[in-house]
This record gives structure tokens, sequence and C-alpha cells, in this order.
């Protein structure tokens, strides 16, 4: 495949089932280095990730990646699958089958040779349930290709050993046409409501919410659009039913008549629970996909805007009545910079607001951070970015994070292209980040980072030693904070300076469980 990969990740795990679904088992108290009496800490047991439909373009090539970083204490048995959501069959059937033999590809195909046909025949190999992808052992990512509009969109369990921490990652590229470009979107947990602004209707885009379903029972679902003037009339927006097991991608200009270039999407879910992701495709600008912004809020982070940014467009929306006017500053290398021109934006409430922003990064690492007046209006947000000079300029688009308060990974990373941005912007903080061992071989490398308070820096994240294939970096946080951060994959194709970028929100592959003495009935993440 000629190209540079990367990936996001986005394992979320929770206890509440309607967020996706974890399970622990009562603390050891010895196991688990805690007291009786007291909360223990321990691994999640079970899991659960889904990825959109990577194209519908024939030109598209995609890579699926897979990873579970080790994690002292979990169990020493389990497995890590990904299967057609068409295709799903029970978690653990196949785990301990002729799919892990030596030998095999992920598809459970015999005696492959892993060379890249092999690869790409994974990602389509998935008859009767058969694993796209299957990790072999915690601590080395595995990969898949597929080719054309032929990749499916995945439904995935981890249990034991792979659960606290499994990421999963597609990327795909697209030579020409509507979308051209790098697409890169880490596989997420199911949820109940999500807010994407940054969409559009407009005749230039081509823009897609796809909702995936992983369960048995079809789910309900609500689609709310919002404009410059408040909220869009839709025509068929409201009780939307996707399947059981099935993926459904909704083109968001069939539901409504207004052609809008900013638009905020609201998704929810009125019974059962859906993963959902926006593919933003533009007629020049190529295209990417655009995650969830973080739940709403009065302090938002939006890390990692590239330093040779074009230009940045800032999409944010507040819920309600309320109007607010938010306060604009830049994490920068050196500090909390305000932007000049742009120190305070007037949001309307119930209504998208967009703001130019220019080349606000200059040449320099910069993470946006928006502040509410005493944080008493919640606002979600997102920032288109393009690179390249006109005529040859690719998009991507950031949202809001949410910040890695233990651990986060990154996957389907490449000795060159990438870029690891991190930020600190209330107080400084130690960070370790971990390079795993490759897809087709390498050795580990850990380096620490010290991130000064109020700044952006774009790290030398390391790189395994002998190094094949690609790999996951993994960030940990080990004191201070918050902190947040993203990666950038970038490649030159024909002029075009390719590129994707992904928040890494916290793994979340830790729990707090009480002792067996405390009441269990309020356990909750």
């Amino acid at each position: 495949m000629n190209r540079t990969t990367l990936s996001l990740i986005a394992g979320a795990t929770a206890l509440a089932a309607v967020t996706g679904f974890a399970a622990v088992s009562a603390p050891d108290p010895e196991a688990a280095g805690q007291r009786t009496g007291a909360a223990a800490t321990l691994p999640v047991e079970r899991t659960g990730l889904l990825c959109p439909r990577p194209s519908t373009s024939d030109l598209a090539e995609t890579t699926y990646t897979s990873f579970t970083p080790v994690t002292e204490g979990a169990d020493d048995k389990g497995t890590a699958v990904l299967r057609s959501a068409a295709q799903q069959t029970a978690p653990d059937e196949d785990a301990e089958g002729e799919d892990e033999k030596d030998g095999e590809d992920a598809s459970g195909d015999e005696e492959s040779e892993k060379d890249e046909k092999g690869d790409k025949d994974a990602a389509k190999d998935d008859k009767g349930g058969k694993p796209v992808l299957q990790l072999e052992e915690p601590g080395k990512p595995v990969a898949a290709e597929a080719d054309g509009a032929d990749a499916p969109a995945l439904v995935g369990t981890a249990d034991g050993r792979f659960a606290s921490g499994w990421t999963a990652q597609q990327t795909t590229e697209v030579t020409a046409g509507t979308g051209r470009g790098l697409q890169g979107v880490a596989c997420s947990a199911a949820d109940t409501q999500f807010w994407f602004p940054g969409a559009s209707t407009a005749d230039s885009r081509t823009d897609y919410i796809h909702l995936t379903n992983p369960d048995d029972s079809a789910a309900v679902v609500d689609i709310e659009l919002y404009g410059k003037d408040g909220e869009l009339e839709t025509t068929v927006g409201e009780g939307i039913t996707v399947k059981p097991r099935s993926a459904e991608p909704v083109l968001l200009s069939t539901l409504t008549a207004a052609k809008q270039t900013d638009v905020t999407v609201h998704v929810v879910v009125r019974s059962g629970r859906v993963g959902a992701a926006v593919q933003a495709l533009d007629d020049e600008t190529g295209g990417d996909w655009l995650p969830a912004s973080a739940d709403p809020s009065g302090r938002l982070v939006l890390p990692g805007i590239p330093e040779d940014a074009k230009a940045v467009r800032l999409v944010a929306f507040t819920p309600g009545d309320a109007d607010v006017d938010l306060k604009v500053r830049l994490a920068a290398p050196s500090g909390l910079i305000t932007p000049a021109g742009n120190e305070t934006l007037h949001l309307k409430g119930g209504m998208t607001g967009a703001f130019d922003l220019g080349e606000l990064t200059r040449g320099e690492a910069g993470s946006l951070v928006l502040t509410a007046p005493d944080g008493s209006v919640p606002v979600v947000a997102a920032v288109r970015v393009l690179r390249g000079e006109e005529g040859k300029q690719e998009s991507a688009f950031i949202p809001a994070a949410r910040p890695i308060e233990t651990r986060a990974t990154a996957l389907d990373n490449t000795a060159k292209g990438t870029t690891l941005s991190v930020t600190a912007p209330e107080g400084g903080a130690e960070i370790e980040v971990t390079a795993s061992a490759g897809t087709k071989g390498g050795t580990p490398q850990t380096k620490t980072y010290s991130i000064k308070p109020g700044t952006t820096q774009d790290v030398e994240a390391p790189v395994p030693a002998g190094l094949k294939g690609s790999y996951a970096l993994t960030v940990e946080t080990r004191s201070g904070g918050p902190v947040y951060a993203s990666r950038t994959l970038a490649a030159t194709e024909g002029g075009v300076p390719y590129f994707t970028v992904q928040p890494l929100p916290d793994d979340r592959g830790m729990v707090a469980v009480p002792d067996a003495s405390e009441d269990l009935s309020v356990l909750q993440r």
C-alpha cells in the first residue's frame, strides 16, 4: 500500500451497560496491592468496540489495526476479536481454535505467508463470523488490509488479558475523487448520545453519519441538525431504525432541504445503543472522519493543531437558549497566548457558530483552549484544519477531547510521518511514551517527557528498535496534568499533503472496585 498510516486510540470502556460494557471480578486484596476495606483499582475484564464502514470508493485502501498494552494484574487468558458487523458470532467462538495456529493470518486461512495479498484477504474473508482481526498477545499490534468499497463495519469484543486498554483503528487512503486523502478514525464504544459540530449539508460536501448497532435487538435513533439560525427542519431524522448487528450510513443532506456550510449534529438513541461517527467528504479539500466532541462543558481543549496549518475554522454550539462569550487561548510551546483579533467569540444559544482563525499556529505546535465565563454555559466544539497550498489542500478535524487520566494509545504508526502532540493547559505534567513492538517485528522503546504548564509540545516519540510494519504509541500520565494529546499521520501524494488527526482519549482500562464489605449497588464509572 503506497501510503503512511496512523491511528488513534479510542477504546473507551465503562461499567454502565449503556455506554459499552466492561466487567471486573471481585478484588483479591493481595493481588491488587490493597488492604481489606479499601477500593481496589483493577483491570477491566471485558469491553467492546465498533468501527464504521471505511469507504464507498473503489479506490479506497483500508488498514485495520488492533492492540492491547501489557497491563499489570490482568488475567492470563482472553481474546480480542473484530468481526464484520453482519457476520458477528459469539465472542469466544474460534477463540482457542484454528484461528490462532502458528502460520495462519487474521482470517484463519491455513498456512498463510502473511504477505500483502494475504493481509487484504484477511479483512474480506469473514464469512461465517470468522475474525477480520484477532490479537495474539498483549503488547504486539496486529493489522489487516482491505481494498475498495468491500471493507465492512466491524463489531469487536475483548476479554481477559486483552480487555484493559484494548484499542482498534482504521485508516483509509483514497487517491482520487470526493474525499481523497487519508481518513482515520479510532473504533469506539457504543453509547446513547453524540455531538458532532463541524458537519455540513453544503453542495460541496458529502457528509454521512455512520450508525453501528452491536446488539441483537434493533436500535432507534433520532438525528437533530442545528445550523446558524437554530434547529433545521428535518424530514426523516426521527425514529431511524438500525437493525441488529448492522451498520447504517445516513447522508445528512437527505435529512433536510437546508444547505448550510456549518452544522452541528446531535444523535440521540431512543432505545438500544450505537456507535456513531461522521464521515465528512469535500469535493476540493479531501476529507476525514469527524469523531464526537467531548460532552458539553464550560471548558474545552482541542489538542494538536498541526504547526503548518494554513487555515483553522472553529465550529461551536451551545445547547439551550443562553448566549456565551467564549474566551479563546492557544496553548503554544512557550505557553498560553491569546490570538490577536479572536480574544473572545460570541456564540448564540441553540445556534451553530463558525469562526475563521486563519493560520493560527504560525509554524508552532498548538492546541485551542476555550472557556465560558465561570464555566457556566456548556459548549461542544471542533476545528477543521487545512494543510497545503490552494488547489492541493487536504482537510482534517479535531474535536474537543477528553483528558488522558491514566493511559491512552494511538495505533498504526510508522517511523516517518507520525507526530505526537501533547498539551497540559492547566499544570505541568510528566508523561511516559512507549512504542510497542511492530506488527512484523521490532523491540519496544520507552521515553519520558516533561510538559510545561500551559504549553503544547510535539514530542519526538520513540520508535521500536528494528521496526518492521506499524506500531502502537501508548501515553501514560506519571504526574501532574490534566494532559491532552493527539496523533497526526502525514504523507504526501501527488503534491497533496495527506493527513489525519485523532485525539487520544483515556483508554479507561482500569476501574475502582469497592471491597466486598462496601455497597456494590453504587458501583459505577
